[in-house]
């Protein structure tokens, strides 16, 4: 008669203790990572925004130095049913302006810009509506609708260096209207509504008849963004 032997073996494993540890490490190396990649993500998206936001900036600044920067000192009198008007008008918040577009622009010649704020439901955009400047030799009389610059935009103020015709002084006004020469500079300050800081940019009016700034003026010329 065969016996049968039972061997018994200690039987080896991880105890409910150590298993609760090890879910917990394992929970807090989860939080720790995950709060690594959203720390991640937001300064990728910070990053973003802020080179989006430069080279908004730059091409505002562009914008306005390689236009107003060559405005010309003309006169809108070729209608003869209408008064003879300068045709640079600066508003605190618009501005207009006659600057020459290259010949290889599908628009040669003098145009008639105005940059004004455009109300779009909630949000303001900043606006360039160009024209020619002599509409009935060009055959085109009507304005265009307007292409926006930069959208998201809290508020436009323009600045105009020169001559206050009531004292006789230069200085910075709020509007240059019914004028018969150009102001010397051009201040434009905008502000955005994500209240990120844009610096003033500053444009020297090349065709300016007087050219010198005199002392009333501490800020630098042509200044913005590079």
């Amino acid at each position: 008669m065969s016996k049968t032997h039972y061997t018994s073996k200690k039987q080896t494993g991880f105890t409910l203790i150590e298993i609760m540890l090890a879910m917990t490490l394992l929970s807090v190396m989860m939080v720790l990572l995950f709060g690594t990649l959203r720390i991640s993500a937001q300064s990728w998206e910070a990053g973003e925004g802020k080179v989006a936001q430069s080279g908004e900036a730059a091409l505002v600044y562009q914008f306005f130095r390689r236009h107003l920067g060559v405005t010309q000192p003309l006169w809108q009198d070729f209608n003869p049913d209408q008064e003879r008007a300068f045709s640079f008008v600066g508003r605190p918040d618009a501005l207009q302006f006659v600057s020459p577009l290259p010949a290889s622009a599908a628009r040669p010649g003098l145009q008639m810009f105005s940059v004004y704020l455009r109300q779009v439901g909630g949000d303001k955009w900043l606006t360039v509506a160009v024209q020619p400047f002599f509409p009935e030799a060009e055959g085109q009389a009507a304005q265009d609708e307007g292409v926006v610059i930069l959208k998201h935009v809290n508020s436009f103020q323009v600045g105009y260096f020169g001559m206050d015709p009531l004292s006789g002084a230069n200085g910075w006004q709020d509007e240059w209207v019914d004028r018969e020469a150009l102001p010397r500079l051009v201040r434009i300050r905008i502000v955005r509504d994500n209240e990120l800081y844009w610096p003033d940019m500053f444009i020297a009016l090349k065709a300016a008849a007087d050219t010198a700034v005199g002392p009333e003026f501490s800020g630098g010329i042509d200044q913005g963004f590079d």
